[in-house]
């Protein structure tokens, strides 16, 4: 089903908002073309064959003007067409970046011995893209090291598309990343709660749209989140626990300032004195961040954003020359960068502050974010604008960090679930009634109520054609305002489902290499999230396992509605398996697997019934699974 055009309210609403922006200001689009080398050389496919990415799906961006179709807010087209332009480009002597590929960047630094690459995108295919341009266009030397800034798939999902496993388990290329809890912060995030958190993002990233001015136009900070590509993970090798620690890499010094609990749970900021390059990861982007992000993550802490950036500042401000991200594109000139970083930290700092400010004054989390407004001075600097944050989600997540998920309203704090809910209001109200309310609300441009009321229809009556048709037109609507793009993403993304069902994922975050590259007590939290608690209530399994190429063992057992799993074997268990992690994975998370492994491959000894009885405790997630309707 074709989307529909913008409503009179809706073209109306977005010509209005120029007026709140400095259109004039085209300093950014000279930015985001210094320094071509050369242009992306076309589409990449993925695992599967197909197209994974294909820049000319918005060559349209790119050579558009500075009017914005009705169908898209006026700044999230002016970021856009920022994002849209593409390639390999030189920051700065030896240093050198693709972007726009894929939705994070790759740098490479030219040391004398070797190439230093930070940060490798979010999959193998568009790494491996990146590291072919430059090839051809700046260096063939080999990788020296690789250096993860944070936690992040879409900054370690493409390590092999950059480096050999074999070079890094033999020691000869360093993987260095902040902290000593990497793993289990990357891995955890992405795959224990991976499920619905892919589920969500491919609402907020605009997987399931069409890449065009009704659907689609970018993540913001990005292009795109590539379809059908390999995300493979390598540990780290060295860890940064400390600010002021140093390393030196293919001849090049390299300067950290360790930054966790900020856009990540681990993060780091790189200082390269040699060349006056400065990068503050994800604490310092061409937008607002997340305080809490929308695909769901762990809440963080926007003081944390401020007190590093200005720790940067204070350590390098008066030095660098350049600050490179691994998002959009880079700042130069001392006087820019400080001015830049300064913005930055005092956005974050007013989140924070005047969020609690008005919590403290008894406001609720949405109340709070329906007044607050950045002071002038800050929300006309395009930076802070909201591409990927935006101000009102973020100020409800300092309630949610500070004070938790309880909004302070008693009716908040026990209420029946949607369905109930909805039932009941449906009953109250009538089907009728509620429809023409939603139709009134939408005719007359209210398209906030109307989504808000027609929820409940579709809720109580999901096969209810005209509510969920009607509710569709008005998410649509709310996408075409909107200017945070993950905001357009989740409206857009409702509609079509609304409109044609659930559709299939893209992409699984739980790949193969994540799931293996799992710590060995994570792996079995991943396995205790499948376990359906009522059917486990009286359950009595008990597990010795052998990670024989690990060299670890472990007793698992599950009793009580629970698995846990405690290091060496017990006495009670009633089998014991032996193998290597990969078929010890297979096993714990489809137990009729074992039939299936090639032969010695994992030796059983005691009951195997214990297996067939654990495989009948095992939930299967859904990975489209509804959001819109129950």
């Amino acid at each position: 089903m074709c989307p529909k055009e913008p409503t009179s309210y809706t073209a109306a609403a977005n010509r209005a908002a120029v007026q709140r922006y400095a259109m004039d200001d085209h300093r950014d689009f000279e930015d985001a073309r210094r320094g071509l080398i050369a242009e992306l050389p076309g589409a990449y496919t993925g695992a599967d064959g197909e197209v994974a990415f294909d820049p000319a799906a918005f060559a349209y961006l790119a050579e558009a003007g500075e009017e914005a179709p009705d169908s898209v807010e006026p700044s999230l087209w002016r970021q856009s067409r920022l994002m849209a332009r593409g390639g390999l480009f030189r920051v700065t002597d030896r240093l050198y970046q693709v972007r726009n590929n894929d939705i994070a960047n790759l740098t490479v630094v030219e040391g004398e011995s070797g190439l230093v690459v930070i940060d490798c995108m979010a999959g193998v295919e568009a790494a491996r893209q990146a590291m072919a341009m430059i090839r051809e266009h700046v260096s063939d030397k080999p990788v020296a090291a690789v250096i993860y800034t944070h936690t992040h798939i879409d900054h370690y999902g493409g390590v092999k598309g950059v480096v050999d496993a074999d070079d890094v388990a033999a020691g000869r290329v360093p993987i260095v990343a902040p902290g000593l809890a990497f793993d289990k912060y990357a891995i955890g995030e992405n795959v224990v709660a991976g499920n619905a958190m892919a589920r969500r993002s491919f609402y907020a990233f605009g997987a399931l749209l069409d890449k065009d001015p009704h659907g689609h136009i970018t993540c913001g900070i990005g292009t795109d989140t590539a379809k059908g590509v390999t995300v493979s993970y390598l540990s780290p090798t060295d860890a940064i626990t400390a600010t002021g620690q140093q390393r030196e890499l293919a001849g090049i010094e390299f300067e950290f300032l360790y930054a966790p609990d900020t856009e990540a749970p681990e993060e780091m900021h790189i200082w390269i004195p040699e060349l006056r390059a400065l990068t503050c990861a994800e604490n310092a982007n061409h937008t607002l961040h997340n305080i809490q992000t929308l695909r769901g993550a762990r809440t963080r802490d926007a003081r944390n954003f401020a007190r590093y950036l200005d720790e940067t500042l204070e350590r390098w401000g008066d030095r660098a020359e350049v600050h490179y991200g691994p998002h959009t594109w880079p700042v130069w000139g001392t006087e820019n960068i400080a001015a830049f970083l300064e913005s930055q930290r005092d956005t974050y700092k007013f989140i924070h502050d005047q969020a609690l400010r008005l919590a403290n004054r008894g406001y609720t989390p949405l109340e709070a974010a329906e007044i607050l407004e950045l002071p002038e001075e800050l929300g006309r600097d395009w930076a802070n604008r909201g591409y990927h944050g935006t101000l009102h989600h973020d100020v409800r997540a300092v309630f949610t960090k500070e004070l938790g998920m309880w909004d302070g309203d008693p009716v908040s704090l026990h209420p029946h679930p949607p369905v109930a809910s909805a039932k009941r209001l449906v009953a109250f109200a009538g089907a009728d009634r509620i429809l023409a309310e939603g139709r009134r609300a939408f005719d007359e441009g209210d398209y906030r109520w109307a989504a808000q009321i027609l929820h409940a229809l579709v809720f109580a009556e999901p096969e209810h054609t005209a509510a969920k048709q009607l509710q569709a037109d008005a998410y649509e609507q709310l996408g075409y305002q909107s200017e945070g793009p993950q905001w357009r993403g989740i409206f857009l993304s409702a509609a079509k489902e609304l409109r044609e069902g659930t559709q299939p994922p893209p992409y699984v975050t739980a790949s193969a290499d994540s799931v293996l590259a799992m710590p060995i007590d994570l792996l079995f939290d991943f396995v205790a999230v499948h376990i359906v608690g009522e059917r486990a209530a009286d359950a009595d399994i008990h597990l010795n396992l052998d990670f024989t190429d690990a060299g670890e063992q472990w007793n698992a057992w599950i009793r009580r509605g629970v698995l846990n799993a405690r290091r060496g074997h017990s006495p009670k268990a009633q089998l014991s398996l032996a193998g290597p992690k990969q078929a010890l994975v297979a096993v714990l998370l489809q137990p009729d697997a074992v039939a299936g492994l090639p032969e010695g491959a994992l030796r059983l000894t005691g009951d195997e019934d214990a297996l067939t009885r654990l495989g009948e405790l095992l939930d299967t997630f859904d990975p489209a699974f509804p959001i819109v309707t129950p």
